[in-house]
């Protein structure tokens, strides 16, 4: 995707697991991802070599890192080191997050 800029209509979306929606954008070694988490969405455990940082823009959800479990509100930021086993949960309500992976996530492109 190389244009330089975008709105939440033109992003490549993609389910990333049942009440989980992403949309994004990415560069030649970084991906933005806007990530929708419905109240009872999930991403089970798993990992990736990714280094991942977000930033909670709307309501609340549950991420666990690395066997600690927090409630990620709102202003809250987080970063997963790669191979760092993670998950994430609703907790009842909507929420908006930003996810930062670097480098890009080559499974999310569009397949060619």
């Amino acid at each position: 995707m190389s244009q330089p800029f975008h709105t939440p209509d033109d992003l490549y979306e993609r389910e990333l697991a049942p009440g989980i929606l992403a949309g994004l954008a990415w560069g030649e070694k970084i991906m933005l991802s806007r990530v929708e988490v419905a109240p009872d969405g999930e991403i089970p455990l798993h990992s990736h070599p990714h280094e991942q940082a977000g930033v909670c823009l709307s309501g609340e959800f549950e991420l666990e890192v690395d066997g600690e479990k927090r409630r990620i509100r709102a202003g809250d930021m987080y970063v997963i080191p790669g191979d760092t086993l993670h998950a994430a949960r609703g907790v009842g309500v909507p929420a908006l997050t930003v996810d930062i992976f670097s480098p890009l996530r080559e499974d999310y492109l569009p397949e060619s």
